[in-house]
């Protein structure tokens, strides 16, 4: 694994040992970042299911103002805090040691709103994170909110999650990624 662009371009990142965490491979790193284009110089990201951080730290990488990575393995959470040390990126980083739904629980304080959430749950939870979103609070995303779901290719995923509709769906192999932005009526003020 390594960064693919930005200042730490070409660093090698930790990767995980077995089969327990899954890292997002180049090809479908490359295309999110593609897909975000210049949204992320300046952006507040959210990462959760975090696994290594590579995500998070290639949005740092990129220009990217804060991630705060959210991750409940232990390995994980080893390798983000190892990768986030190697590249000096400590300073603009929270890491919360805690699974996705205890993260939403706990409210507002962890550096929100988020101009770009990746999401990239195991597969198996996908289900789970989709009905997790249908509760998250409007405030934890800035107006213009991404959100990018990786899921597997064959996953059914609805055209609402929350606050969030569904703008466009992209595949690689057995892997796709979902873009979702606040809902036109979310975004209207009250």
């Amino acid at each position: 694994m390594r960064v693919i662009a930005g200042v730490h371009r070409g660093r090698r990142l930790l990767g995980p040992r077995g089969q327990a965490i899954r890292p997002t491979s180049d090809r479908v790193k490359e295309a999110l970042f593609s897909i975000l284009g210049e949204r992320t110089t300046g952006a507040r990201v959210l990462d959760l299911y975090a696994g290594t951080g590579s995500i998070g730290i290639e949005a740092l990488s990129r220009g990217a103002a804060h991630v705060t990575f959210v991750e409940a393995d232990r390995e994980a959470l080893r390798l983000v805090y190892s990768n986030l040390q190697e590249c000096g990126l400590q300073p603009s980083a929270n890491i919360c040691a805690c699974q996705v739904s205890q993260f939403f629980r706990r409210g507002t304080h962890w550096s929100g709103p988020y101009d770009i959430v990746f999401c990239d749950p195991p597969y198996q939870l996908t289900p789970e994170l989709i009905a997790l979103a249908k509760e998250w609070d409007r405030r934890w995303l800035a107006d213009d909110a991404v959100v990018i779901l990786e899921h597997g290719r064959k996953a059914e995923i609805p055209p609402t999650m929350g606050p969030l509709s569904q703008v466009k769906r992209y595949d690689y192999g057995d892997t796709a990624l979902t873009r979702f932005q606040v809902t036109l009526k979310e975004a209207q003020p009250l």
